[in-house]
């Protein structure tokens, strides 16, 4: 993580879930992060509507020229790059991982703007919509609206060594109930 504003905002994050996973989003005051609220998001993880944002910060949706709420996060990315981060984001939330991307954009007068993009899940609960919350951080601080995202590195930020991660497909079976068909010799 190479933004100085990124890299306090998952400290945050790291503290406040104590060991655990993730934090639940209830634990998460924008008090504490006032000064990072601007380019700060919450998205939605409905992947039928592109992940649209529920809550984006003022800087973030002046960056991107309008309000971004119900707004479709893949849809900022350039039409070859969508399904790499709608993967990055189900890597997120489902196996609760943190990511951090370098992500370049078009400026409308044609040059172009670096970014660091900053994904973090927050814990399931049981009968409340599925969320993650991020920051979108520009190294520079020219003005102008930017469009056609594209991602130009990424890599996930493992737990602590002692935790050991159970493979998506076991976790899956090991909620399944009722009977099962194990294939095998005869």
């Amino acid at each position: 993580m190479k933004h100085p504003s990124n890299q306090e905002f998952f400290a945050y994050w790291d503290r406040k879930r104590a060991g655990a996973r993730a934090p639940d989003r209830s634990e998460i005051e924008p008090e504490a992060v006032r000064e990072l609220l601007g380019d700060i998001f919450v998205l939605s993880c409905d992947s039928s509507a592109g992940y649209p944002f529920r809550v984006a910060g003022t800087r973030l949706c002046a960056l991107l020229g309008s309000d971004l709420k119900d707004k479709s996060f893949s849809g900022l990315f350039i039409k070859s790059g969508r399904r790499e981060i709608e993967d990055i984001i189900t890597v997120v939330t489902e196996e609760m991982l943190a990511a951090v991307a370098g992500i370049t954009a078009a400026r409308q007068d044609g040059t172009t703007a670096h970014l660091e993009l900053l994904l973090l899940p927050f814990n399931h609960r049981a009968r409340t919509p599925m969320s993650l919350t991020g920051m979108l951080a520009p190294f520079d601080s020219s003005q102008g609206r930017l469009q056609d995202f594209s991602l130009t590195s990424w890599r996930y930020l493992g737990h602590q060594p002692a935790e050991r991660l159970v493979p998506r497909a076991l976790r899956k079976l090991k909620i399944a109930r009722g009977f099962m068909v194990y294939e095998g010799l005869r």
